[in-house]
Formats: structure tokens, C-alpha cells, sequence
């Protein structure tokens, strides 16, 4: 057993007012440099950092990169929090004057957008920038490069009293599935998050992101989702039609090339529409 006293108590003045002062900005997931800036120095900051893991106090989750543990909890040694502020930081490297280029996507804007229905295991990034993935205490960060140009659709949402994180808004989100499937869970997980928020998305709002993302693929099966579960109207649906080429693509890229094709929407359906109008959503 832990005492509930204040541990900041038995640390020294370098060290409290280290965490004092992050408390007060808000950073419970900070970086070395930020430590260093508010002491004055690498060498104090090295010398508070090192007394504060072996207090119990912060937690290294990688090199450079820490997170201030909650007192209730006691003296644990590891302790990642909530894993979307950990990815913000991972992804901004504490420099938030860098415009935050960075969203999170995939699985991960399906969970904050509460369309999933299976565990979520790995936290998905977007950035332009090239970041390596990591595992930290047994949760997955996976970065995923995106161009600049490809950087829209954007939201902020706050996820703790004081934190907030840039996430995909809905119509970019099941875009973003469209394209890459597989990180979302697989096409029947997008489908399901289609059914899921049909009510919610705006039919023109996802039509001008498709087209200005302008991959083919997505465009079919965005068009072929959005008839099936009758979001948006016909208008919608010839207008997407007018922006087919001849090229056949596969309504799953991860499964295999077979089932029947679909000329109107120039798809090989191989998932059936029988198992697709199964998971809608009445």
C-alpha cells in the first residue's frame, strides 16, 4: 500500500517546481525541451526528470517524452493515460507553433466518432511528416503519411477537461476508410460506421472531399454506400456517377477478386449486398 500523501512533497525545489508548472500549462504529457525551458537548462531538467521516475512521479513513455502521473494512483512506473493525448505529442514532438499537422484517423477517429464495434488495439496518425511507429506500454502508435494537400477535414474535440486533439470530422473519417479499410477494421467495419451515422453525414460534404481526394477507388465506393443506404439523394448518387472512368476496382481491397461486377458503379462486389444490408442500422 501507497501513502495518499502529496509526493511532490518529498522531491526537491528543481523537481516541484517542474511539475507545478506543467500542471499549471495544461502539459501532463510533455517533452524534454519543455522541461529544460522551464528550468532553465538540459542539465537541471536531466537531474528533475531522473528524480521524478524514481519517485513515481512521471512516467518515460520513449525517449524525450514523459507523462506526470495522476497522485491517486500512487507511485506506478508505468502509466500512459489516455492514448490520443500521447499521440498528439508523438506527433507534434511539443512544438505546437508547427501549425499541428497532424489528425488522428482511421480506427481511431471511428472510436472518437463512436462507430466501432470491436476493440480498437492500435492508435492510427495522419501526418505529413514521416514519424516512426512505436509501441509504448503495450498500445500501438501507427503513424500513416498523408500529403500536405490531402490535410482537410479537420475537427478538434475535447477528450479530457483540458485536452483536446485534432481527429478527421465524420464525412473525412469514413472517407479515410474507404481508401484504407483495413485500418478501420476492414470494408464491413466502414460499412457498418455508413450505417451507423447515415442520418448524421452530409451527402455533399463527403462528395466534395472525395472528389477533391480524387482516388477512383473511393470515389466507386463511396457512390456504391451512399445508394445502398440511401444517404444523400438520386442528385447525388448520377453526380458521382459522372465522375467514373472505365476501370473496374474491388469493393474490399483486402479480399480476394471474385463475385459479381457492377457496372453503374464499376465495382467488383466482392462482398455481397445481401451482407451489406444485413448490418444497416433501422
Amino acid at each position: 500500500m501507497h501513502s495518499n500523501s502529496n509526493p511532490i512533497k518529498t522531491l526537491g525545489p528543481l523537481a516541484a517546481r517542474l511539475i507545478a508548472t506543467l500542471y499549471s500549462q495544461h502539459r501532463v504529457v510533455f517533452h524534454f525541451h519543455e522541461a529544460a525551458e522551464i528550468l532553465g537548462d538540459r542539465a537541471p531538467a536531466a537531474k528533475a526528470l531522473s528524480q521524478l521516475v524514481n519517485h513515481g512521479v512521471v512516467s518515460r513513455l520513449k525517449s524525450g517524452v514523459f507523462r506526470i502521473i495522476p497522485f491517486e494512483l500512487g507511485f506506478e512506473t508505468e502509466y500512459l493515460g489516455n492514448p490520443y493525448i500521447v499521440a498528439r505529442e508523438l506527433a507534434l514532438g511539443g512544438h505546437k507553433e508547427k501549425n499541428e499537422q497532424y489528425y488522428l484517423s482511421h480506427g481511431s477517429a471511428f472510436d472518437l466518432h463512436q462507430m466501432v464495434t470491436q476493440p480498437q488495439l492500435v492508435i492510427y496518425t495522419n501526418s505529413p511528416k514521416m514519424i516512426r511507429s512505436r509501441i509504448i506500454q503495450g498500445t500501438e502508435f501507427r503513424f500513416l503519411r498523408c500529403k500536405e494537400n490531402d490535410m482537410f477535414g479537420i475537427t478538434e474535440i475535447w477528450i479530457e477537461k483540458s485536452e483536446k486533439v485534432r481527429v478527421s470530422d465524420l464525412e473525412r473519417t469514413l472517407l479515410d476508410g474507404l481508401k484504407q479499410p483495413a485500418y478501420c477494421g476492414g470494408f464491413t467495419e466502414v460499412a457498418k460506421g455508413f450505417s451507423i451515422k447515415h442520418q448524421a453525414i452530409d451527402p455533399q460534404k463527403i462528395i466534395d472531399y472525395a472528389i477533391k481526394l480524387n482516388v477512383g477507388a473511393v470515389i466507386r465506393r463511396l457512390g456504391y454506400l451512399m445508394e445502398l443506404y440511401e444517404i444523400g439523394s438520386r442528385i447525388h448518387w448520377d453526380f458521382l456517377q459522372t465522375q467514373l472512368t472505365n476501370t473496374y476496382q474491388l469493393l474490399d481491397p483486402e479480399l480476394p477478386a471474385e463475385g459479381r461486377y457492377l457496372a453503374k458503379w464499376r465495382l467488383n462486389l466482392n462482398i455481397s449486398e445481401e451482407e451489406l444490408l444485413a448490418i444497416r442500422e433501422t
